[in-house]
This record gives structure tokens, C-alpha cells and sequence, in this order.
């Protein structure tokens, strides 16, 4: 790598960009296994998936017969989802017309919000279940969060070098990603490089913030295992 320049590109955008490097197509299909057990329970016709990514849970619930509408904040996302025929929108929860029996935020979506934004996202939610609708979501535990995520990693291919580096303190992950992107076809010392770098942060959140929501009854939690001991925890809402 000759030299790089630094290039602009919000952090949902560059997650986007990097995520085939992060090796976590294993803890994915895991959890969406989980979900859709889950949701068997249920008569559900309609589904929201909120952080859809790039659609894979739609495409599974839609092979049962349900219609599935998705939103990312992440353009990248969404244009891939509509890509493969999705229905996804690039909008907040609060912005989506319609109301469904399901709605889904999988994979740390909670985690993404902090306190006050997280108040308002989920009575946001609420608003959009019909009356014996379900949410499902997974947040990190304290476990999860102090003695899984932190730490660094990288990646790479041909084309592409990533390094990851994750802190957790004061209850939030900060983890900064270092995307390096190949311009052109030359190898070797000519080949150039463009620089994306960003910080996301992550929110620890105790389950008893969960359990006295206004317009969602925590019906369910279950502490699981997705790439360590007790690292997840799945909660299941209804609309109160």
C-alpha cells in the first residue's frame, strides 16, 4: 500500500461496507433461526423488520407466507434489500406508515440507540403493532459487551483491509473501524488505497428499564449464547 486519502461516509454506511469482513454469517443465520422460532408462536401476516441490513430475515419470513416491509438508516442497505425486490425504506420507526403483527429489530439494533433515544424508539414501536402484535429485539449483556465485543480484530482480501477496534467504559462500546479500500486493478507498491474511518457506539442497557414501558409489556426475556456464555439476551414485548 503506497498511500491512502481519507474519504467521508457515515458510520452506518461504512458498517455496511465492511460487514462481509467481520466473519459473523455464522451468528447471523443464528439468530434469525431464533427469531422466526420464535415468532411460530404467533399468528403473524405482517412483519416490520427495523435494521433490516441487507433483507435476509424478510426473504425467510417471506418464504412463510408473510408480508414483510424493511427499514435501515443505512442507504447501503436499503438499496441492496430493493436490489433483490425488498420492500425497505431508508426512514426512522417513527416515520413508517402502517401498523403490523410483527415487528423485529435483530442483532443489537437496541444497542445502537442511547437512553432517551431508546424511550422514544420503542413507544415508536408500540404505535405501529396491532393490538396483540409482538416485538422482538436482542440487546448485549454486560458480559457480552466487557468480555466479548472489546478488543481488536482485522480482515482482509485482495481488495480490502479492515481493522476493528473495540473499548468498552463507562457503559458504552466504542468501536472504531479502519476500512481501506483498493481504488484500481494495480498490485503491488502502486496500488492505492482509500481511507474510511469511523466510530460507532454502543449502549449497555439494564433489563429493568425494559420492564415498566408505558406502552409495551415485557412478556419474555431469555439470556442466550451467541458467541459466548450468556453474551445476548432476547426480549419479547406486547403492546400494553
Amino acid at each position: 500500500m503506497q498511500s491512502s486519502k481519507q474519504s467521508s461516509m457515515t458510520n452506518l454506511d461504512l458498517y455496511a461496507k465492511a460487514e462481509h469482513l467481520l466473519g459473523i454469517e455464522e451468528a447471523t443465520e443464528a439468530l434469525y433461526d431464533l427469531y422466526r422460532s420464535e415468532l411460530d408462536g404467533y399468528a403473524v401476516k405482517t412483519l416490520l423488520d427495523i435494521g433490516c441490513g441487507r433483507g435476509g430475515f424478510m426473504q425467510r419470513m417471506q418464504s412463510d407466507g408473510v408480508v414483510c416491509k424493511g427499514i435501515d438508516l443505512s442507504a447501503v442497505m436499503v438499496e441492496e434489500c430493493r436490489a433483490v425486490g425488498l420492500d425497505a425504506e431508508c426512514v426512522d420507526v417513527a416515520d413508517v406508515d402502517g401498523k403490523y403483527d410483527a415487528i423485529v429489530a435483530i442483532f443489537d439494533v437496541l444497542n445502537f440507540l442511547n437512553e432517551e433515544e431508546l424511550l422514544l424508539f420503542l413507544d415508536a414501536v408500540a404505535h405501529r403493532l396491532n393490538d396483540d402484535g409482538v416485538f422482538i429485539a436482542d440487546i448485549n449483556t454486560l458480559y457480552g459487551f466487557r468480555d466479548v465485543a472489546e478488543g481488536t480484530m482485522s480482515s482482509e482480501n485482495e481488495n480490502e483491509f479492515l481493522v476493528v477496534d473495540a473499548t468498552f467504559e463507562d457503559e458504552k462500546l466504542y468501536t472504531k473501524f479502519t476500512l481501506f479500500l483498493k481504488e484500481n486493478e494495480e498490485k503491488g507498491d502502486d496500488a492505492r488505497y482509500t481511507k474510511y474511518q469511523d466510530t460507532i457506539v454502543q449502549y449497555f442497557h439494564k433489563l429493568k428499564l425494559f420492564e415498566k414501558l408505558p406502552t409495551l409489556k415485557l412478556i419474555d426475556k431469555q439470556t442466550f449464547s451467541l458467541y459466548d456464555t450468556k453474551d445476548k439476551t432476547l426480549l419479547i414485548f406486547k403492546k400494553r
